[in-house]
């Protein structure tokens, strides 16, 4: 009887695992809407998404929108001070026939809104039944040449999570990433077409799964942060929950700044017209960035380098190759 245990143990740790490995799209694909004995709560509860997440259906848009879209998403990019009006009137300005009200909703659907006097860009909108937490990185700011700067001194002290709007030929989908303060290496991202508490949580759940948990994890006050399944999933990691001031995506500059980079570095000059070659194009991007590119900041290490330091026990060569393969 405790061997059978044993192996259903076994088995059904397996099958988590699995699961694990897949995107929202394919654990979504596994529920069954007419299923006699397990209700669809039941069966999202067992593949690891919210119940939100299986009913939600992408938005659906005629061509000149989807245009709209992604000319938002370039001049919010390139102007983090822009509100809904300067983004109105740059779109007039090129010529894009579109009223402010249709820009307000357009912004909602990126996740972009305007909150003055500060910065304006948040990922999400923020649930007014969710606790919001305190800022905790102003222990890390700095003045350098007379500019305001955080420096987190070493890796796995403090972490970042985002999500932002990914453009594709015809459409869009949503990329969510956990990113390390002080080597700058992007720990874990995933792509999906909703933007939900599921995606920021399965991110976090990989990168806790790969690397020793942060002292703090930073993150905006959108609905997807403030959400019970995230929340809690980093208390149980007994992780510091610090949340950017209202409307101040300057907090979280770390995060905006790889956004920003991966945009303009990728997105907008390859233009993807499949979601196949959009994972494979960001994959390829993402590897680059953390095992290639080098930063001042650390001493022109890459940036996986400079994150290797928490595996004091192994040569560099040895955890480089672990690096690698759990990118």
């Amino acid at each position: 009887m405790a061997k059978a245990l044993g192996k259903a143990t076994v088995k059904a740790e397996w099958a988590v695992g699995k699961l694990k490995s897949l995107d929202l799209i394919d654990r979504k694909s596994l529920i069954e809407s007419k299923h006699t004995k397990l209700s669809v709560s039941e069966q999202c509860e067992l593949v690891g998404i919210s119940r939100s997440s299986f009913y939600y259906k992408p938005v659906s848009m005629s061509t000149e929108d989807i245009k709209i879209l992604h000319k938002i998403d370039e001049i919010a990019t390139d102007n983090s001070e822009y509100g809904y009006r300067l983004i109105y009137e740059q779109l007039k300005e090129e010529g894009y026939n579109v009223g402010r009200n249709r820009v307000l909703k357009y912004m909602g659907i990126l996740g972009i809104q305007a909150i003055y006097p500060t910065k304006k860009r948040l990922t999400s909108t923020k649930h007014p039944e969710h606790r919001i937490y305190e800022y905790l990185l102003k222990q890390y700011r700095t003045t350098n040449s007379k500019k305001k700067t955080v420096y987190v001194p070493t890796p796995n002290e403090v972490w970042s999570g985002d999500i932002t709007y990914i453009r594709i030929n015809g459409g869009f989908m949503y990329l969510a990433a956990v990113i390390d303060w002080h080597s700058k290496a992007v720990l874990a991202y995933k792509i999906s077409n909703s933007m939900d508490a599921t995606l920021a949580t399965d991110v976090l759940q990989e990168a806790l799964a790969k690397y020793p948990k942060p002292k703090i994890f930073n993150s905006d006050q959108g609905s997807q942060y403030t959400s019970y399944e995230h929340t809690q999933l980093l208390k149980n990691h007994d992780i510091q929950i610090s949340m950017n001031g209202r409307g101040r995506s300057i907090d979280n500059i770390m995060i905006e700044r790889f956004f920003r980079t991966l945009k303009h570095s990728n997105i907008y000059i390859n233009d993807y017209t499949t979601i196949k070659d959009l994972k494979e194009g960001v994959a390829a991007y993402i590897h680059k960035y953390n095992f290639k590119r080098f930063h001042s900041s650390i001493n022109y290490q890459n940036k996986q380098s400079a994150h290797a330091v928490m595996f004091p026990e192994k040569p560099m060569n040895v955890y480089l190759e672990y690096l690698k393969s759990v990118v």
